[in-house]
């Protein structure tokens, strides 16, 4: 009976033992299988549903332009525009004697190294032929006519008067662009806008969190306003009836 109950001892104590050595296999391949914690890894946070910066200028190569994705060429329409400026403005350099004078250099250059080349045994200069495809044309003309109906369209509305907003929008802009030209010529101001135009929106991309809350504001506080001067001057100002349509 002792010889019995000791081996009934033995085998529970093996079960047991292997019961044991399984569950803590499982714990251990369990632990094994989570991913490491890591602390420093970044949180996608959500955009909020806005577009982006790049996609608003199209996402193409001009976009990558104004953007400074490339900051090589970026940097050297800058740099090139700066130069031009300084050139008509500030040295008061002519356009016309600046195309005359770099057409003269640029041939002047081409014509020693073409004749210098077998003098100094060297491959002559690739002058590629330029051509311009009609369908190239073709192109331009459609979205440059595309363009052009759709402000012909826009300044027809505001001229109606259908959206006496945006007819006080477009007259503060004129008025506003009057008064830039009044200040400095046309060139200076092209190069105004295209300094602007590569500083902008780099800016904006940039801190964009923080203008959008100001640009909210200010909204705002501006459609307040328009509320008040709407109540108190414009509805008060006297329109004859609207005429309907007559459909052929």
């Amino acid at each position: 009976m002792a010889d019995n109950q000791h081996s009934e001892e033995s085998t529970m104590d093996k079960i047991s033992e292997k019961l044991h050595h399984r569950s803590s296999s499982s714990s251990s391949s369990s632990d094994d299988e989570k991913p490491p914690v890591s602390h420093h890894q970044p949180v996608n946070r959500p955009s909020g549903g806005k577009k982006s910066v790049h996609k608003c200028f199209g996402g193409s190569k001009a976009a990558d332009l104004i953007l400074w994705r490339d900051k090589q060429r970026s940097a050297s329409i800058l740099a090139g525009a700066t130069v031009l400026w300084i050139l008509f403005e500030c040295m008061e350099y002519h356009f016309l004697t600046f195309v005359c004078h770099v057409l003269i250099l640029s041939l002047a250059i081409l014509f020693i190294w073409i004749n210098s080349a077998a003098f100094l045994k060297r491959s002559p200069p690739h002058i590629p032929e330029i051509a311009i495809s009609e369908v190239a044309i073709h192109n331009v003309a459609s979205e440059l006519r595309v363009e052009v109906n759709r402000a012909f369209s826009a300044l027809h509305e505001v001229a109606t008067g259908r959206d006496f907003k945006k007819y006080l929008l477009v007259v503060a802009g004129l008025w506003f662009l009057s008064v830039i030209g009044s200040w400095c010529d046309f060139l200076t101001l092209a190069y105004i806008v295209l300094v602007v135009t590569l500083t902008v929106p780099v800016l904006y991309e940039k801190y964009q969190d923080q203008v959008d809350s100001f640009a909210h504001k200010a909204t705002v506080k501006a459609k307040d306003q328009y509320k008040v001067i709407d109540a108190k001057i414009l509805k008060k100002i006297p329109r004859g009836p609207l005429k309907d349509k007559k459909h052929l």
